[in-house]
């Protein structure tokens, strides 16, 4: 399932609602609606961060005009989700049996093994 895209600032948690990209040869940061999908060389921006933007002296900003309209889920994560749902209600699971050996622990990726002096 495809989880919600978040601002790409620092320290931001808010949900993207535009895509930041860069015109270098024409000195021009872009800032537009939200990309259909997340580019390596592209920023995904809440409104704030799409509105407050500037860029370096010399650059200019095109920003798009009008309001930016979050995302609606599609019909992909709604399935998705129901999937997941349906999945994880089955009584038919089987539990996974973990391949460590008798006397070990387990702690997350770690592994505690006995001392073997004691015995």
């Amino acid at each position: 399932m495809r989880s919600v895209r978040r601002c790409s600032r620092t320290g931001c948690a808010n949900p993207a609602v535009a895509t930041l990209t860069y015109a270098y040869a024409d000195s021009t940061a872009v800032v537009g609606p939200l990309a259909t999908y997340s580019e390596p060389h592209s920023y995904d921006l809440c409104e704030e961060h799409a509105l407050r933007l500037t860029a370096p002296r010399g650059w200019e900003v095109v920003r798009h005009q009008g309001e930016f309209a979050a995302p609606e889920p599609s019909v992909d994560d709604l399935t998705a989700l129901a999937e997941a749902v349906r999945e994880a209600g089955r009584a038919d699971v089987t539990p996974v049996v973990s391949d460590v050996p008798i006397g070990t622990h387990r702690r997350g990726h770690l592994r505690v093994l006995p001392d073997p002096h004691e015995d």
